[in-house]
């Protein structure tokens, strides 16, 4: 089995050789052998344990069946389901155990309660590599305590497009931020024994097409983006890779070899197993060989047909030997194939609870700030209007597979009541009805009460009736329910069918289910005046279930807006909550808010100009009505913990200390892939990221565009002054010294950020200005702080697609110190040499 031994593995057991020359040959002081007796016979060393490991490996190997081999290699249906989103059956004979794999970008998503963390990109904006380890490790100990052996995530995609459904699950646009995050949570995961996959390797930046589309990237982009994070995970030791579901420069990402075989084991010498994502394998022979190890969540290419492959001798036993090698390996790195497996650990839910808000405030964004609208002090705390559907329903989490079952969740508006005290008045208004009203028991003709209704099992319940409407209308008709879903038909017109794929199943995580539980799903119609024929089927199947129809109309919409306004000129402050629900499965359609919610910002400002917005958003957000408005609390999915977390950030318990990951466009047509439909996207399944190595806040720079808030903006409660900026030569790099100074009368958080301009000696292309370091600092009133931040090699380095390798930018370049990407008070010039 030496072909099995990785590259890493083999590197690891020449360094312990080199050890143990090297501690040899300093044993100088040992005595003498006198003359003419025999030199004595030196004890046997002890086989370095992943020698033994190997050893054990290659024996296990050996007595496994073809049918057992192959049956390691895909997932299968779990006999005692825990509700996670993958299984894989072991080998009892032989002690390999059983594996379950859970998804969790923001908390272990099982059917039973798990801490819900904060959305990995509110993690990021803290730029706080530490943080980002405390977080995996809440990860990895819940997961070894629910029962779990492999955790699906870190993403480490980048924000590549504020289109993408799922950037709420990945760190930032730019990729030195999201490796130093990405490597430090691989890292706290596994120091809890959990297994870290990350994903999706690679170039699945979006849900639009995500099965198909084809990606296409040139060597320098690819090497100076988007692979930074992976890269960072391998390095952590990352235990599983995740293969995309997309095409990479015209292969399937699961059976692109430049990929898997010669990128990530050849040059990153990754020594773990990859597995594809869900339903993402499309062939036999070619994935295996390419080095994929692992199907999921079924064996319909790895399982029968990769046995019937080997049989008939288009896939040699080998290729299957060696996927099996490298997850076993894998198992028995973390422990899982010996005699007695570690135990698991209880849950700590306190524990997490207290991550959660510790990340949900260090993480959280002032965008804008006038007229001293926060902190919430005096007059001003005392008399609060609270407004909008996430101020009552706490917004926890994104849709999709990051979506988790969280023990508990505050409503901000509680919080809020309860930082405010019993001598304040907060008053609350819905503002927008995200989940409707009953309708009226008279409505149809004939009549029927469609509102919390039972269905037996094995019942079948419908009614048709008529309605009449004395104006052209719009309404949202919406159906919650427990069971399978009714069907509702309106004047013929099925109104919520079936939809394909992961959009049946993820709806949102606000809008797609009730306060209640139940299954929620909506549709939006211009309704003409005359008469109009409803029908309803609910089927109780074997358990039964409820249902209730509900709607929403105009009228109901004013009297909300009516309403808020009202609330908000009785009160000194207003808090208004807006969201926006993003999901895996489906793209946003636009950066503005959804429904009627900039009509409500702009009528509630123009009432109280202390209306400070609260958003809790997946991605950036156009803001139309952002110079009517007091103060933006950028929020994004704030996890359980996000009421008390945001009511700490209003009162001022806490300075806001995050920073954006991604910038704000002023308008969504200018962005790094508006307007540009090959680039997003994309065109006849094809995709082309000809925007090369300018992503984010890099294209910005590049074209010259101001943005609405640049990258790395955020505002504190206190004020900042940088000065006395040196940069010299250090090792093996740069060394870039500043002093920070808090100005204020608070103590406040500061992230300073190191920026770098390109090479002149260097013949690449290059940023503007790429993002080289940063610093996370708290200081006092009057406090200064002499910050230190060492560049390495790579920060100052180019992919070389002729060489196929990194390239220092040597010559004279320039060095910026600020406070984002666009507020940059200090630069200095520094010749880089070649060493």
């Amino acid at each position: 089995m030496s072909e099995a031994v990785s590259r890493r593995s083999a590197m690891r057991l020449l360094a312990a050789a080199g050890t143990a020359g090297t501690a040899l040959g300093a044993a100088a002081c040992a005595p003498e052998v006198p003359p003419g007796a025999a030199a004595p016979r030196a004890p046997a060393a002890a086989p370095p344990a992943e020698a033994k490991g190997a050893a054990r490996i290659d024996a296990l190997l050996e007595r496994l069946t073809l049918d057992e081999k192959t049956a390691l290699l895909h997932g299968a249906r779990d006999p005692a389901p825990l509700g996670q989103a993958g299984y894989v059956p072991g080998v009892p004979r032989l002690g390999i155990p059983a594996l379950r794999l859970a998804d969790g970008p923001a908390g272990v998503r099982v059917a039973e309660p798990a801490t819900a963390l904060p959305a990995p990109v509110l993690l990021a904006s803290a730029f706080d590599p530490a943080l980002a380890r405390e977080y995996g490790r809440v990860l990895g100990r819940e997961g070894r305590a629910l029962g779990q052996d492999v955790l699906l995530g870190p993403m480490a995609n980048l924000i590549r497009t504020p289109y993408a459904g799922r950037n709420f699950e990945t760190f930032a646009e730019d990729p030195t931020l999201t490796a130093d995050l990405v490597g430090e949570l691989v890292r706290g995961i596994q120091d809890e024994g959990l297994i870290a996959t990350v994903k999706h390797f690679a170039l699945n930046n979006q849900e639009h097409g995500r099965d198909t589309v084809d990606v296409i990237a040139a060597e320098q982009t690819l090497h100076e983006t988007e692979l930074r994070g992976f890269e960072a995970a391998v390095a952590a030791g990352a235990g599983a890779v995740m293969g995309a579901y997309n095409k990479v420069n015209g292969v399937h990402a699961c059976e692109s070899k430049p990929l898997l075989d010669e990128l990530l084991r050849g040059s990153w010498g990754f020594d773990g197993w990859v597995m594809s994502d869900r339903d993402a394998t499309h062939s036999t022979v070619a994935a295996i060989g390419a080095g994929l190890d692992m199907e999921m969540p079924a064996g319909t290419h790895f399982g029968a047909p990769l046995r019937e492959a080997v049989r008939g001798g288009s896939v040699p036993e080998a290729a299957v030997d060696l996927a099996v090698h490298r997850i076993l390996t894998t198992l028995d790195r973390f422990g899982l194939l010996a005699a007695r497996p570690a135990a698991r650990p209880p849950r700590d839910a306190a524990a997490g609870a207290r991550t959660a808000r510790k990340v949900a405030t260090a993480g959280a964004v002032l965008l804008r700030n006038e007229h001293g609208t926060l902190p919430l002090t005096g007059a001003a705390a005392r008399s609060i209007a609270v407004i909008g559907p996430t101020g009552q329903v706490p917004f926890v989490g994104g849709g999709g597979s990051a979506q988790v079952v969280p023990d508990g969740a505050t409503a901000p508006l509680t919080a809020i009541r309860r930082r405010a005290g019993n001598g304040a008045s907060v008053h609350y208004a819905l503002g927008e009805d995200v989940y409707g009203r009953p309708l009226p028991p008279n409505l149809l003709t004939p009549a029927a009460a469609l509102d919390e209704r039972t269905v037996a099992p094995g019942q079948v319940w419908s009614h048709e009736g008529e309605f009449r409407l004395t104006a052209d209308d719009e309404w949202t008709l919406l159906v919650h329910y427990t069971g399978k879903r009714p069907v509702v038909r309106l004047d013929g017109q099925d109104l919520f069918p079936v939809r394909q794929g992961v959009a049946e199943y993820f709806a949102g995580g606000l809008l797609g289910s009730a306060p209640d539980g139940m299954s929620v799903r909506r549709r939006t119609l211009a309704l003409k005046a005359g008469a109009h024929r409803l029908a309803v089927t609910a089927e109780g199947g074997q358990k039964g279930q409820r249902f209730r129809l509900r709607h929403t109309t105009g009228a109901i919409r004013a009297a909300d807006l009516a309403e808020a306004v009202r609330t908000a000129k009785s009160a000194r402050s207003v808090v208004l909550f807006a969201y926006e629900d993003a999901t895996e499965g489906r793209d946003r359609t636009s950066l503005a808010l959804p429904g009627g919610q900039e009509r409500l910002i702009e009528a509630v400002a123009a009432a109280n100009p202390r209306t400070t917005v609260v958003l809790n958003t997946s991605s950036s957000t156009t803001m139309p009505w952002l110079p009517r408005t007091g103060a933006v609390l950028q929020m994004y999915y704030p996890g359980q913990e996000g009421g008390g977390a945001t009511a700490d950030l209003l009162f001022g318990d806490v300075d806001p200390g995050g920073r954006l990951t991604q910038t704000f466009p002023a308008d969504e047509r200018a962005t790094p892939v508006g307007g540009d439909p090959l680039r997003y996207p994309g065109v006849s399944g094809r995709q082309e990221y000809s925007e090369g190595v300018h992503v984010g806040h890099r294209w910005y720079d590049a074209q010259r565009v101001a943005p609405l808030f640049p990258f790395g903006h955020g505002l504190s409660y206190t004020t900042w002054h940088y000065e006395k900026l040196t940069v010299r030569p250090g090792r093996a790099g740069l060394r870039v010294e500043f002093t920070v100074r808090n100005t204020g009368r608070r103590k406040g958080t500061e992230v300073a950020q190191v920026y770098v301009g390109p090479a002149p000696e260097l013949e690449l292309d290059q940023p503007v200005r790429a993002l080289a370091g940063y610093w996370r600092l708290v200081l006092a009133p009057g406090e200064a702080q002499r910050v230190t931040v060492d560049l390495g090699a790579r920060a100052l380095s180019s992919w070389d697609p002729e060489q196929h390798a990194w390239v220092l930018g040597s010559g004279r370049r320039e060095v910026f110190v600020g406070r984002s990407s666009r507020e940059l008070p200090l630069r200095s010039k520094v010749v880089v040499t070649s060493r």
